[in-house]
């Protein structure tokens, strides 16, 4: 193995100097030749039977240089990683320190790598989470969504009331002008405090098919326009239409009708097992959580500033811009991102070493369930979709040893169920 030798420059970055043998050299430019001398035509020769002396008397020496230097030199550099067990994370930079004759002998190679992890405290976790009940209240209301999707609307008349479906007209103002987005003609929407600025649909509960009223919000401080955010506004809203949900009955021809079940006990009974079933995922996800945030506090290490950096560029990219116009600083921006993104590497990097600590990896037969899960997602065959994947299954790889990780960490913690602090089964 090349010997070369390892100058820590900072906990992330090394510089390797390694020297390339006269022999190393010598056999790279043979096949630099061979493969530039496949296609060359000269006057008296076959093509591909130029004599190597004949071609460097046509070409000179250096395209054979840098043929065989763009060969060898990675080789070594790969080599000299291997000897020194180190992972990098970017490309090297690299520096030529001594040639002979326009051939470099000596390489300095400075490169981020992935920094030593002293892993301690993450098997036998203890984490708590609350209790995720699915109760008959739970089951009822699931039933009635599915009988609300084969609901029809009927005209009433009388009071408005929450879960009703009404045909506004409004018109908003803020200090005494219309904005942008306040004025809407036959707007029909169901009556849900969610849909709309707080207050707003509490104004209209109680109006009556043809009332006019005046009802007075305010903002919320976090509202997405930053210049509505916090301020006072007045809608003149009439109240054209209203209707309510005439849902069908709750019995068996209704079970029949949206499910492969032949009663509605059947189909209770289904949907209380896919309610458990979402409400386990949940619970799952809370202690996987809660395990990372104990684990990440257990450990403390120097993250590679290029990983940070390229989690940043993917962080920016997938998050908004504040700000109406679209526009906000983007030094700002990026700084308030910052954390974020170390705590993305630090967790991938932890999780990396765990793995490896751990032994696990994606089998075969995980790649090939994971490709059956993206088949009936899609509706492609397996086949296409690992020939569309490309070099990407390397991504999925790695996607499967994370969670394969995350279940390792969460079948490993003491999970304590506090029942006092229920949460939803969904």
């Amino acid at each position: 193995m090349t010997s070369s030798t390892l100058t820590r420059l900072a906990p992330t970055q090394v510089a390797l100097e390694f020297s390339i043998t006269g022999q190393e050299i010598a056999a790279a430019e043979e096949r630099a030749f061979r493969k530039l001398a496949k296609n060359v035509r000269l006057p008296g020769f076959r093509k591909g039977k130029v004599p190597r002396k004949i071609f460097e008397q046509n070409y000179g020496t250096d395209a054979l240089t840098r043929e065989a230097m763009d060969e060898v030199v990675p080789q070594v550099y790969a080599k000299a990683i291997a000897e020194h067990d180190l992972q990098p994370v970017e490309r090297p930079t690299l520096e030529i320190l001594e040639e002979d004759e326009g051939r470099p002998t000596r390489v300095k190679a400075t490169v981020e790598v992935r920094p030593p992890i002293e892993l301690r405290n993450y098997k036998g976790v203890a984490v708590s989470r609350p209790a995720t009940p699915v109760t008959e209240a739970d089951v009822e209301s699931s039933l009635r969504a599915l009988a609300k999707e084969r609901a029809t609307l009927v005209p009433v008349q009388r009071a408005a009331a929450l879960g009703d479906v009404a045909t506004l007209d409004y018109a908003g103002t803020v200090d005494g002008a219309p904005f942008e987005g306040g004025t809407a003609s036959g707007q029909v929407t169901e009556l849900s405090e969610g849909r709309f600025i707080p207050g707003f649909v509490a104004g209209i509960v109680g109006m009556t098919p043809g009332e006019k009223k005046s009802i007075d919000v305010t903002f919320p401080d976090d509202y997405s326009a930053p210049h509505l955010a916090g301020k006072p506004a007045r809608f003149d809203v009439t109240l054209q239409d209203l209707k309510e949900y005439e849902l069908p009955a709750l019995d068996d021809e209704f079970a029949k009708a949206v499910s492969p079940h032949h009663s509605v006990d059947e189909l209770r009974a289904d949907v209380r097992r896919r309610l458990e079933a979402v409400a386990a995922a949940r619970a799952r996800r809370i202690v996987a959580n809660a395990v990372m945030t104990q684990v990440l506090a257990a450990h403390e290490f120097p993250l590679p500033a290029s990983m940070v950096e390229s989690e940043l560029d993917r962080l920016v990219e997938e998050t908004p811009p504040a700000g109406e116009s679209g526009k906000s600083d983007a030094g700002e921006r990026r700084q308030s991102l910052r954390a974020e993104a170390e705590s993305r590497v630090k967790a991938s990097l932890l999780i990396e070493a765990i793995a490896k600590a751990e032994e696990i990896s994606a089998t075969p037969a995980d790649v090939a369930a994971e490709l059956e899960a993206l088949s009936r997602r899609y509706g492609q065959p397996a086949a296409r979709i690992r020939s569309a994947l490309g070099n990407n299954v390397f991504s999925l790889m790695d996607g499967i040893v994370r969670n394969k990780t995350l279940d390792f960490l969460v079948d490993n913690a003491v999970v304590t169920v506090n029942e006092e602090t229920s949460g939803p089964a969904s």
